[in-house]
């Protein structure tokens, strides 16, 4: 905002400049516009989905999913078969039928107080053996 001062003829009237200075206010907008297009990119996650495909499967005859479940005290069952760590790669191969066991989804549900080092050991037993499609579920088990 700036002010006049009288003219030659030396009176003491002031004229007001109520002219707004856009030019701080542009800058500042094209400063945040590109913060904002350099920081939109960086907050993408991208998380690879495995989705079913879109054409249902008619399959009368669907197989049924293998179920490992962890009890609180340490047990493993695959389906209702009991089994041990030392096992279970065997046993779950044997619950798919064999073949390449080892490329089939196989699922993992474990009771709430089930301790973190359990999960993981099953997890990664899982792992070692080549079991690479484990799905987890979050289901109360009965």
């Amino acid at each position: 905002m700036g002010a006049k001062l009288a003219g030659p003829s030396g009176g003491k009237t002031i004229d007001q400049n109520s002219d707004i200075n856009v030019t701080p206010f542009v800058d500042i907008m094209l400063v945040l516009l590109i913060i904002f297009m350099v920081a939109a990119p960086l907050a993408t996650v991208s998380i690879r989905l495995d989705l079913p495909p879109p054409v249902p499967n008619n399959d009368p005859n669907p197989e049924e999913p293998v179920y490992i479940t962890i009890q609180e005290t340490g047990s493993i069952f695959i389906a209702a078969q009991q089994s041990s760590i030392e096992t279970l790669p065997v046993d779950v191969c044997a619950a798919l039928g064999g073949g390449e066991c080892r490329e089939e989804r196989v699922f993992v549900r474990a009771d709430a107080e089930v301790k973190y080092n359990q999960f993981m050991e099953v997890m990664n037993r899982l792992q070692e053996n080549g079991f690479l499609k484990v799905g987890l579920l979050n289901e109360d088990i009965e």
